[in-house]
């Protein structure tokens, strides 16, 4: 542990905790704080590094570059050895940032895996949270701890930062560390420093406007007696924004009964949100399923599993409450699997009945799954569980109207502020000796799509120039498929903020993660994390890690007219193009009038060869460009996905 050994201690910074994982390959840094102009020495095991204490106490050494290996005890002392802390079971091997909003915050617990599953090769995995903070200034230090990869442990770990590193780990053979800073629902500009944003015209009028308002007296005049990053007070505040829970009065009414008539419900099928069952609304929704439990369950303790719901919920068996989550305006619980026991005295043969009362006040509400994660079986294990995926019923109890997502204003304990994530969760990270990022974000930028490329080309000149690494490796989750599936759409953002993801390749040393196949219609977070992050793996271990295989499947590079067709070319087309299920589809093209129609698409080697009859003088193609493009099925013979893209600049 990194605990001082005496009062006058060397106090160093938490991310330097046991079962650290250190960068091996490359010079370390390790810092700290200790008394003013104090000598230090940093050791690992045979490697050394001495410093010196600034005026401030704080002090930086350089472990010399290391292969990997470990475990080993960290010490760093003042050469009197009159202070000395150590931290044990620190590994050398490959560390990675994980950073974005909820698609990277999303856990192991909402995914379809069994923590018992872990190989010898995960369990040399290890991982830290960084907590959601929004407070003034920038921060030095955050309360960090490392964790060992089992089967306790693992399902708090990042889904997609999981699977990325269980695919190193297994073909490197090294200890792999994730750093895990992200925040659901965050907008981009919150993780560029204000030096970055205030180089581009239209964030520094962002910051601007935010530094007028929060830098005056009577910003602060409102915020007394406490600061809105207070948890209290926070809420307080959501009051006045979002509707609180008038009260459970269909519990009064017997809606969880087993002699309640539910026949006049409407029909339900879950998993699904509010939206998918008809109801574009937020308030208090029932939902109800009768089931026949066995003879041989009678008596019986029963796991209910309900997988995640959003935001909190009530959950009945036969009448009687079995388990609850959430309270106030606890958002935390959107994503959090709900497993709740039933006693054996409510278990009896026959038909039962499930009743789950769900209350949402903004966004999304409803059960979101996965389907996997939802049934009820004996505790023991001595029989199949009963899957509750598929048909429900569900009455409104409350309803609200649709509830617009509103902000406290700019400031302390609001984390869309102009660069306030980059104070709170990336500054006290630098310069943590990395060997790259991964990022997954850009739902919350899509109303300004087609400003995303800039912005995320900012982020990563200023993520590596603060940083002092050079140009490391940075990686992209490009935006899956979500909302209705259509083979084109014009008027959709999400292909714009896809095209800035993919536009990030001309920075160097990036690589994208194409994911356009394993969205969820219905779910803004797609359940699928497994390939996420094998296809984040599948870069590095092309591109960093120089193993012989293709990064990703095919992106466009360029094209040439060919009369009334366009050949289009491409990179990473591996053992070939391949068309899946059929002949290509969501091809458009479009003459110098840029009215897109379908096209006919065909794979003429390592090319795709575009045409319409109604366009007899082609001069654009695009491909998978809607939200949700139903189709899209060009990939390489690796059976990895094209990326969505346009030819054009229109």
């Amino acid at each position: 542990m990194n605990e001082p050994t005496k009062a006058s201690a060397i106090q160093l910074a938490h991310i330097f905790s046991e079962h650290a994982v250190l960068q091996r390959e490359m010079a370390v840094p390790v810092w700290g704080w200790t008394r003013p102009r104090s000598r230090v020495r940093v050791t690992l095991g045979p490697y050394a590094a001495e410093t010196r204490a600034g005026a401030d106490g704080k002090f930086l050494a350089r472990l010399p570059p290391m292969p990997a290996g470990g475990p080993y005890e960290l010490d760093v002392r003042t050469p009197a050895a009159d202070a000395c802390v150590r931290v044990t079971d620190v590994m050398v091997g490959e560390v990675w940032v994980c950073s974005g909003q909820s698609n990277m915050e999303w856990t192991i617990r909402n995914v379809v895996f069994d923590p018992e599953d872990l190989s010898e090769a995960d369990t040399l995995i290890r991982s830290l949270k960084v907590p959601n903070m929004a407070s003034m200034g920038r921060q030095s230090d955050a309360n960090v701890s490392w964790w060992v990869a089992t089967p306790t442990t693992v399902p708090d770990f990042t889904a997609v930062g999981f699977f990325f590193a269980r695919r190193l780990a297994r073909e490197l053979g090294v200890a792999v560390g994730l750093i895990d800073t992200s925040w659901g629902g965050t907008r981009i500009e919150t993780w560029i420093s204000r030096e970055e944003l205030v180089e581009h015209g239209w964030t520094r009028d962002e910051v601007a406007r935010y530094e007028a308002s929060v830098f005056t007296p009577a910003f602060w005049h409102r915020m007394d007696p406490q600061e809105p990053d207070s948890p209290e007070v926070a809420e307080q505040l959501l009051q006045t924004i979002y509707s609180c829970d008038p009260g459970n009065t269909g519990f009064k009414n017997g809606w969880a009964d087993t002699v309640h008539d539910a026949g006049a419900w409407e029909s339900a099928v879950l998993p699904g949100t509010f939206r998918a069952n008809g109801h574009d609304t937020n308030g208090v929704i029932w939902f109800r399923r009768e089931i026949s439990i066995p003879a041989e369950w009678a008596g019986k303790e029963l796991t209910l599993g309900l997988g995640s719901i959003d935001k909190q919920d009530i959950s009945y068996f036969n009448g009687e409450q079995v388990g609850a989550t959430g309270h106030g305006f606890e958002e935390e619980h959107w994503n959090v699997p709900r497993v709740y026991a039933v006693p054996g005295r409510l278990v009896t043969a026959g038909t039962a009945v499930i009743a789950v009362r769900v209350y949402s006040f903004v966004h999304e509400g409803g059960l979101a799954g996965p389907k996997e994660k939802m049934a009820l079986g004996p505790v023991d294990g001595s029989a199949a569980p009963i899957a509750l995926d598929g048909a429900w019923r569900m009455k409104i109890e409350h309803d609200f109207g649709l509830a617009q997502p509103m902000q406290l204003p700019f400031g302390p304990g609001n984390a869309q502020s102009p660069y306030m994530l980059n104070d709170n969760m990336i500054q006290p990270l630098i310069p943590y000796a990395i060997r790259g990022a991964t990022w997954y974000q850009g739902e919350s930028n899509a109303d300004h799509g087609h400003a995303y490329g800039w912005m995320l080309r900012a982020l990563i000149r200023d993520w590596r120039r603060t940083w002092g690494q050079g140009d490391f490796p940075f990686l992209t989750v490009q935006l899956a498929n979500f909302q209705q599936p259509a083979p084109y759409d014009e008027a959709s953002s999400w292909p714009w903020v896809r095209e800035g993801q993919l536009a990030s390749l001309c920075e160097p040393n990036t690589g994208l993660a194409v994911a356009i196949d394993i969205g969820d219609a219905v779910d803004i977070h797609p359940v699928n994390k497994q390939d996420v992050g094998a296809r984040l793996a599948q870069w590095a271990l092309a591109r960093t890690y120089g193993r012989p295989i293709v990064p990703s499947g095919p992106l466009y590079r360029d094209h040439v007219l060919e009369g009334d067709r366009i050949r289009l070319r491409f990179d990473h087309v591996g053992g070939g193009l391949a068309a899946r299920n059929g002949a290509l589809q969501t091809f458009v093209i479009a003459g110098l009038n840029r009215a897109f129609l379908a096209a006919e698409a065909e794979i003429d080697g390592d090319t795709v060869v575009v045409h319409a009859d109604a366009v007899p003088e082609p001069v654009a193609v695009r491909y998978a460009w809607a939200d949700n493009p139903a189709g899209c099925n060009l990939y390489n013979q690796e059976g990895l996905p094209g990326s969505p893209f346009r030819t054009d600049a229109w």
